[in-house]
């Protein structure tokens, strides 16, 4: 019996934000990254301070494939050129390379796992805020994932001025969320 070729190495993450090091490698605002359980480099993904942003989390359990994205708006056509440079940082022009390297990893979109955390508003009450940036982000990636018969399994969003941070662990395909708002912090498995 053969022994399964071992999937490709991650990518090397675009950005400035994007460090390596102690088996974690953080996604910057407006970055993508890549683990693969096994694989060279770290295993475990982790972004901070999700507001309005969006972290979209893609997990494949065969593969142990896991891509993590840090998105900032809804539409790249409130800025093209910004978009051409930094795809990762618009719903739309970010989040089709996720899914599209976590496949070229090995990963197979019946068994990706996608979960979802985010989309604050930034005032005491959601009709305060006046750009409502969390909540279009939502509804753009709603709207994508689901014209493309995607699911997502689990999601931690909304809420008044809440701020989250997303560990994703290729190895075991845990999601911990660390939310912080006006009532304390709390952690949690999504």
């Amino acid at each position: 019996m053969s022994a399964a070729a071992a999937p490709p190495a991650p990518p090397a993450l675009a950005g400035p934000a994007a460090e390596r090091g102690a088996g974690t490698t953080v996604v910057g605002i407006g970055d993508v990254g890549f683990a693969v359980a096994g694989g060279p480099g770290p295993s475990r993904l982790a972004t901070y301070a999700l507001g309005s942003c969006l972290g979209v989390a893609l997990y494949d359990p065969v593969a142990r494939v896991a891509g993590l994205l840090h998105v900032m708006l809804p539409a790249s056509s409130t800025d093209p050129a910004r978009a051409a440079q930094s795809p990762a940082m618009f719903v739309d022009t970010g989040v089709p390379p996720l899914f599209k390297e976590c496949y070229r990893l090995g990963a197979v979109k019946e068994r990706l796992v996608v979960r979802v955390a985010g989309g604050a508003h930034q005032a005491e009450c959601e009709a305060d805020d006046l750009f409502q940036i969390g909540k279009r982000n939502l509804l753009a990636l709603r709207k994508l994932l689901w014209r493309n018969n995607v699911i997502v399994r689990a999601e931690a969003v909304g809420g008044a001025r809440v701020s989250r941070t997303l560990y994703l662990d290729a190895a075991t395909g845990a999601l911990r969320v660390r939310a912080t708002g006006p009532d304390g912090t709390r952690d949690f498995l999504l």
